[in-house]
């Protein structure tokens, strides 16, 4: 009896590591590469829409080189496409907040960086943390790699730190090499209005801002409101970077149509269990992509007409997931 109940359990388990048709349909999908192409793709169509548009990935470091191993030779058409690099959590945040990220792999990370800044590529790298202590660590640490870097003091990214602003300057910020810190605020359900948002931005004197095309009650800024959140409080201006995922569907997004919560269009796979509301998605998928660039009713039409000066790609990363689940 025993041995019998191993057997069964053993067929069940071979059973269960089976894959099934649809999993085949993956086997010849590379998918970094899939994603290196798509991020190329977008940078390719903002840039000819508007000369001198600034493209950002965030995470997903390893797209640099063709391998994605810290030996690997540069992927040139992939970082040619991009102007700059972030990183979250590099020395602080990465596993907890207002911890250090274990040593290990900051040293991993920075092998990645190092590349992109030779390549003369700006660095962002937001850190989380709380305490002084490792609030200036933070800046001294990130300023003797030649990066530069937020620290937030939320994980939510919805405050302003009260902290001074890291290397102020009155400059008039017109290229991203010219920028020596940024604030990274994207959810705004703190600020009771637009104007009350704006406000809080201009009276600051960070050299960039990255945000969201959308205020909390789903009206886009447009492009005198971005104009005004260019103007820094001491008569220097600032760049405007737009927040963008490609790699997740966000149904509180303009685009999002109802019927897909009951029946899933081809590119829509599973919801994010740590971000509700937030949908992984085969960013290979001509559907999905065309909701992101292309035309003009894409989100990064939108970003473009309303006045940012770049895009900050979120969500780069998705490929994990697909090599996780189908390699």
């Amino acid at each position: 009896m025993y041995k019998f109940f191993v057997l069964i359990l053993a067929f069940l388990f071979i059973l269960s590591c089976k894959k099934t048709e649809s999993d085949y349909a993956y086997d010849d999908i590379n998918f970094k590469e899939e994603m290196r192409n798509f991020v190329i793709d977008i940078s390719a169509y903002a840039k000819a829409e508007k000369s001198g548009f600034f493209i950002i990935p965030q995470n997903a470091v390893e797209l640099i080189t063709t391998d994605a191993s810290v030996s690997g030779s540069i992927h040139q058409a992939y970082v040619n496409a991009i102007d700059g690099q972030a990183q979250e959590g590099l020395f602080y945040g990465y596993t907890e907040d207002n911890e250090p990220t274990p040593l290990q792999t900051t040293e991993y990370l920075k092998l990645f960086l190092d590349k992109a800044l030779q390549a003369g590529k700006q660095i962002l790298v937001t850190d989380y943390c709380t305490s002084p202590n490792n609030i200036t660590d933070s800046f001294q640490k990130n300023e003797t790699a030649g990066y530069i870097n937020f620290v937030a003091t939320s994980r939510e990214l919805d405050v302003i730190p009260a902290i001074p602003v890291y290397h102020e300057n009155q400059l008039q910020i017109n290229q991203l090499q010219q920028a020596q810190n940024f604030l990274y605020l994207l959810n705004m359900h703190n600020f009771p209005d637009k104007q009350a948002y704006i406000q809080a931005v201009t009276d600051t004197n960070y050299d960039l801002l990255i945000t969201d095309l959308f205020f909390w009650d789903g009206t886009s800024f447009t492009a005198q409101e971005i104009q005004a959140l260019k103007h820094k409080a001491n008569g220097g201006t600032r760049l405007l970077i737009a927040y963008l995922s490609i790699g997740e569907a966000e149904d509180y997004r303009y685009y999002w149509q109802s019927q897909w919560n009951n029946e899933k269009p081809i590119w829509l796979e599973q919801e994010n269990p740590d971000w509700p509301g937030n949908y992984i998605v085969k960013y290979w998928e001509d559907d999905w992509q065309k909701i992101i660039y292309g035309n003009n009713q894409s989100y990064l039409k939108k970003i473009i007409n309303a006045g940012f000066d770049g895009a900050y790609l979120d969500i780069v990363d998705a490929f994990e997931y697909f090599e996780d689940r189908y390699n």
